[in-house]
């Protein structure tokens, strides 16, 4: 995997030109990072897929603005400038489809996306708090997520999802007190088991 600043450099250049190569390589690169982000805001592998994919053709399709000259490490650069297009991409499809529903069936079905220099433990707990978010409905998921991991503010998350300021404040709220209970049910059962 690249690592290295002229290798993100060089890869980042060819995507510009359309280089099949640059683009596979920067895909296979990314693509754990991106189902990671993916998989908080959805509840099937197969739509954190659709969604991967619709971001890799978003970051492609717009590579050329992306810019690694700024002052900063051009691999954090990138990172922090696709997570963007990810997360507003799963914005954008929650909007489509989730958003409008009160509840949802919870799929059992689920990968692991992890990095990798994780510990097993890292993994585990990761795993554990991932699956209680996802329990939450779509509603109350999202603006967690968007508070709680991508560092929104109640006004950002009010005007991406076009609900109010007090409505996602109460989501959260609900999401919080929901998301313990869940954690509670989880821990109480390993404990008594």
């Amino acid at each position: 995997m690249p690592r290295e600043i002229h290798q993100i450099s060089s890869l980042i250049t060819g995507c510009c030109k359309n280089d099949r190569n640059s683009q596979r390589d920067l895909y296979h690169w990314l693509y754990d990072y991106a189902m990671k982000i993916c998989y908080r805001y959805v509840n099937r592998t197969e739509e954190a897929e659709e969604l991967t994919s619709e971001s890799f053709v978003k970051l492609f399709r717009n590579i050329q603005q992306f810019d690694g000259n700024r002052n900063g490490e051009t691999e954090a650069l990138l990172k922090g400038w696709f997570k963007r297009i990810v997360v507003n991409t799963c914005i954008d499809h929650l909007r489509r489809t989730h958003l409008k529903l009160v509840s949802q069936e919870i799929s059992e079905e689920g990968e692991v996306f992890m990095d990798t220099q994780e510990t097993g433990i890292d993994k585990l707990m990761y795993q554990e708090i991932i699956d209680a978010i996802r329990l939450l409905t779509p509603v109350y998921r999202t603006v967690f997520n968007l508070f709680v991991i991508e560092g929104y503010t109640h006004e950002e998350i009010s005007a991406q999802l076009n609900i109010s300021v007090g409505a996602s404040k109460s989501n959260l709220s609900k999401a919080r007190h929901n998301l313990r209970k869940i954690i509670i049910q989880k821990t109480a059962y390993k404990v008594y088991v």
